[in-house]
């Protein structure tokens, strides 16, 4: 209406109306300012406890988030005496909330997306990372879309529904003997979680999904020989990480786990190496090369930074932008890089035996 009414003054007279009005809109926003400042600072996804980020270095080069991990719950159905991600929340971002962080993420130029836990498939029996797979891959157009399960959970409908926008499915697997997977946590009753195994690299056989194996080597089975298993099974990427402690998840008084016992010493971990080094898909990890190359993404959106040894997070990505709360992350891209974290991680580039 009002550039109706505009439309039929003088020009002059047109002009001298809206700077007037754009003079009482500059005075009524800083007006507001000290209204609307203590809302900004508002944490509302936050979570609980969060220390304050630390001051902002200038001259601090920002790292680019190409791959992200994104723990976006931390239950779980196993009971992983080392696991360093525990269930201390039971919290999950709403489905259009963790889009909207995942497109902000993808501006800031992500590339590759894992989706983890806890255990991913227990929200919505799957649904959630599944619409998540989906969005990513085909709103998003990221090259690499990948999850990382304990495996037990994830039913062939799945892969009928979401398989085809899935690029990797990793799943953790310790040991190639039950009643050492039942002492280190992966029990589940009856289930069998080798023989879950053998199923899962069928189902990725069928519907065009790069299969992986993340293993954890421990005092539980750092003597085991696994040379034939995963020659049989062919992963395209075998990772094997040694035990990592992280104070307040799994060591210390506010931890829910205590991994001393499955620690193992660098010495040994090398032992594991050389017993498997003619397996040409070995990825290994140490406690060096881990702590800080990776982009972890709790469930709250915020980078946790492990490099006192704690998962300090930063400040929401959802609140505070991606590339201020990176800032935070301790991430060290040169480890990463060098740890191989970028390689071939689209399908529709890779040579697979489907």
């Amino acid at each position: 209406m009002l550039l109706g009414v505009l439309d039929h003054l003088p020009l002059a007279l047109a002009r001298a109306v809206l700077a007037a009005l754009r003079g009482r809109l500059s005075a009524l926003c800083w007006g507001l300012t000290p209204l609307v400042l203590p809302l900004l600072s508002w944490r509302r996804r936050s979570g609980p406890d969060t220390p304050a980020a630390p001051r902002e270095n200038k001259d601090e080069t920002v790292p680019t988030p190409t791959s992200v991990n994104y723990h976006f719950t931390r239950q779980c159905n196993y009971k992983c005496g080392f696991c360093f991600h525990t269930a201390k929340t039971s919290f999950v971002l709403p489905l259009e909330e963790a889009k909207r962080g995942l497109a902000m993420l993808k501006e800031a130029g992500m590339e590759k997306i894992n989706f983890s836990g806890g255990e991913p498939f227990l929200q919505d029996r799957g649904e959630f990372v599944g619409q998540l797979v989906q969005f990513c891959k085909e709103e998003l157009k990221l090259p690499s879309v990948s999850i990382v399960s304990n495996g037990s959970l994830i039913r062939e409908r799945w892969f009928k529904k979401y398989g085809e926008y899935l690029d990797i499915l990793a799943i953790s697997c310790d040991s190639f003997n039950e009643e050492v997977n039942v002492l280190i946590g992966r029990g589940q009753g009856r289930k069998n979680h080798v023989e879950n195994l053998h199923k899962l690299r069928q189902w990725c056989r069928d519907y065009a999904v790069a299969f992986k194996i993340n293993s954890v080597i421990n005092r539980f089975n750092v003597e085991e020989d696994m040379n034939e298993q995963i020659k049989a099974l062919n992963p395209v990427r075998w990772k094997v990480f040694q035990c990592l402690i992280i104070e307040g998840e799994n060591s210390g008084e506010d931890a829910l786990r205590e991994a001393d016992k499955f620690v193992i010493s660098d010495e040994d971990f090398e032992q594991f190496l050389e017993r498997h080094k003619d397996i040409s898909c070995l990825v290994p990890e140490s406690n060096q090369k881990m702590r800080d190359s990776y982009l972890i993404l709790d469930e709250y959106m915020r980078f946790l930074n492990c490099r006192n040894g704690r998962k300090e997070p930063s400040k929401s990505i959802l609140d505070v932008g991606v590339e201020a709360a990176v800032k935070f992350s301790g991430f060290d891209e040169k480890m990463f890089l060098k740890r191989g974290g970028k390689y071939v991680w689209s399908k529709a580039d890779m040579i697979l035996d489907w």
